[in-house]
């Protein structure tokens, strides 16, 4: 990835785009290269322009979010974009999905000018977005309740290849600590945690801590409030 951030902007209302464009576009080494008003649109053209990342919104005609996260990620070709996903809901169904598909986190679309600036200079620098309160909500609402018909059939992932230490490590990671609150909590070195995360993600074959929650849900190793 260069110095700028190219940034494609996916929801089917005409004024968040031209809304969320002008406000990233005056941001420095951030620039706004494309608009897509569906999901079919936002696969077209992030085979197109190659942006760095996605901003997609969940819920829009003819393709949603969710398959166009999908559509997006399971191609080959690197560099692949990274995709923040948009949602009116802190609930949404989908966003679970979307994570799953390899999103790298989800921002609400009434978050501030400033949430939104930080988000996707969060994502860009390959890190995941998950606010702790939220995330962990939603993820353990789904892995709960998870909707009919979706992930029925998906293998939980092992976690054989992984040590003690490194399982700890996820398991906080899935409770949304972040690198220095681990740290704390293991009573271990910062550098020690990020040295742990980077191993954890590579023995799963994770793109980020987004996927990492996910999976410590689905292998089992973290167990949902409430089951």
């Amino acid at each position: 990835m260069t110095d700028e951030v190219t940034v494609l902007i996916a929801d089917d209302q005409a004024l968040v785009r031209q809304g969320f464009g002008a406000l990233l576009d005056a941001q420095p080494g951030l620039r706004v290269v494309g608009e897509a008003g569906d999901g079919e649109a936002a696969v077209a053209a992030v085979g197109a322009l190659r942006p760095d990342l996605v901003l997609m919104d969940v819920r829009m005609p003819r393709m949603d979010g969710l398959e166009a996260t999908r559509r997006i990620l399971e191609v080959r070709e690197a560099p692949l974009p990274r995709v923040l996903m948009l949602t009116t809901f802190d609930l949404d169904e989908y966003v679970f999905e979307a994570l799953r598909a390899g999103a790298s986190g989800f921002l609400l679309k009434d978050a501030t000018a400033g949430e939104l600036v930080h988000a996707v200079r969060v994502i860009a620098a390959g890190d995941a977005l998950l606010a702790p309160s939220v995330t962990r909500r939603l993820i353990e609402d789904y892995a709960t309740h998870p909707p009919a018909g979706r992930g029925g059939d998906r293998v939980p992932p092992s976690l054989t290849g992984l040590t003690a230490r490194e399982r700890e490590v996820l398991a906080l990671i899935a409770r949304g600590l972040s690198n220095a609150e681990i740290a704390a909590e293991l009573v271990v070195a910062e550098e020690t945690v990020k040295t742990h995360v980077s191993r954890v993600l590579n023995k799963l074959g994770l793109r980020d801590r987004a996927q990492a929650v996910v999976a410590a849900y689905e292998s089992g190793l973290v167990v949902p409030h409430g089951k």
